[in-house]
């Protein structure tokens, strides 16, 4: 029996579920939502432009709609984004961005608290407070004020400013050479944004090459930027070009395109087709773990679409090996590791996931998370501080099993719950809607 999204039930705790029936297979094609990054650079980059930005493939989910939201309150037409609607924005310029009259909430959003605090430390004479739901005040923020300190960025927040409510008095800032603590794109694009109005230029190095979106889009937007050093870890960027509107193609996010990817892997049967996919290489990890899983994939249609590498990805269940991941390429699959758990689950041998401590800071510690409700799943799996050992080969079991309100967690739960023994019942999968509104109803439809 294939599952039906309506099927819901109450729990004793009032915390609704959806029954997650088990057995048959996936067939067919699919388009995952427009990669979230992207999108909030698209909105935030079109904001400071000069000129009107399209925007097509926008992603429709919370996160993205927060960032619209915060920008719209200071000052910035942005149209109303919806699924298969593009968006326009007219641009304000680097300087443009109005102080708002109320405190800017930025939802469940990490991205769109961190990027903002980048860019508005640079509007001098303005004042600013960020905050967020529960979730994101538990969030570190020191690691994005600090280095924009370095530049003359005033920031304060709870905890020594390392927790939102955060306040910033814009400043005029001044270049650096800041070496980022952690391998983030967040704190990358927060440094980029604030560097964009300084005085003198800045350079970003990282411990290791992250997502390159922001890069490639500011070049696109005409910002006076460099990446060089080894690995592309050196990023210089001169104040003083002008930013100007552009027509932008959000191409579909392989993280969300990772569900597919390992469901169609591991669920006999069944064969899926994800189009027109993301392939920037610095998110692409999955990739390299799929093929050291020995999974049957192939890459199809690539090309280029606004400077991003772009391709369809065809899947289909083999039987797979154990891999490990370890600290080199965890910015490159940092968001996958909760779908790459449940992987694992079916791998036959010991998998292990090392130097993944960023989990423990993200919308839930998703380690902790995954570990627990696969757990309860009859999953052999061990925490460790920086990671997971998961020996595969063990019969999954339907259970009751809880998102813990993240929607990475909801949806990598939905995927193990296809080849469980049994149904499970799946508390708070509205969590999903954060970055993928319409997994359950793309669920269904691949369900045969």
């Amino acid at each position: 029996m294939g599952y039906h999204p309506l099927l819901t039930t109450i729990s004793s705790n009032k915390l609704e579920k959806i029954t997650l029936r088990s057995g048959g297979v996936l067939k067919g094609n699919v388009r995952v939502p427009g990669d979230k990054s992207i999108s909030h650079r698209s909105l935030l980059f079109g904001a400071i432009s000069e000129g009107v930005s399209t925007v097509e493939g926008l992603l429709p989910a919370e996160d993205p709609i927060s960032t619209a939201s915060c920008l719209r309150a200071m000052g910035v037409e942005i149209s109303h984004i919806a699924p298969q609607q593009s968006v326009t924005i007219k641009g304000v310029g680097l300087q443009g961005l109005k102080e708002p009259e109320d405190v800017l909430d930025c939802g469940n959003s990490g991205t769109t608290m961190r990027l903002l605090m980048g860019l508005l430390s640079s509007l001098e004479g303005k004042h600013f407070v960020l905050t967020g739901d529960n979730s994101l005040r538990q969030r570190p923020m020191k690691r994005v004020a600090d280095p924009l300190k370095m530049m003359g960025a005033e920031l304060k927040g709870r905890c020594n400013g390392n927790y939102a409510p955060i306040s910033i008095s814009g400043k005029k800032l001044h270049g650096a050479v800041i070496g980022t603590p952690v391998a983030s794109a967040q704190v990358k694009s927060a440094i980029l944004l604030a560097s964009l109005s300084a005085q003198g230029s800045t350079t970003v190095i990282e411990p290791a090459h992250s997502r390159d979106h922001s890069e490639r889009m500011l070049r696109a937007f005409g910002a006076n930027l460099i990446v060089g050093g080894e690995m592309g870890r050196h990023i210089n960027i001169k104040p003083g070009g002008c930013l100007k509107g552009q027509k932008i193609v959000v191409p579909g996010d392989i993280s969300s395109a990772a569900f597919w990817l390992i469901a169609g892997a591991i669920v006999p049967g069944s064969e899926i087709t994800i189009e027109s996919i993301g392939l920037n290489p610095t998110r692409t990890g999955i990739i390299d773990v799929m093929h050291q899983m020995g999974a049957n994939f192939e890459i199809l249609n690539q090309t280029d679409i606004a400077g991003e590498p772009v391709g369809d990805i065809r899947v289909s269940h083999s039987s797979l090996k154990p891999f490990k991941i370890d600290n080199d390429i965890i910015p490159r699959l940092v968001d996958e590791i909760p779908i790459l758990t449940v992987a694992a689950c079916f791998c036959e041998g010991e998998s292990q996931i090392t130097g993944a401590n960023e989990l423990r800071v993200k919308e839930t510690d998703r380690l902790a998370v995954i570990s627990r409700q696969l757990s309860c799943m009859g999953a052999d799996i061990d925490e460790q501080e920086d990671g997971l050992t998961i020996r595969g080969g063990k019969t999954l079991h339907g259970a009751e099993i809880d998102s813990e309100t993240d929607h990475r967690i909801a949806m990598s739960l939905a995927i193990a719950s296809l080849i469980a023994e049994g149904d499970s019942a799946l508390a708070r999968s509205d969590a999903a809607a954060v970055s993928y509104p319409n997994f359950w109803e793309d669920l269904a439809k691949l369900q045969n």
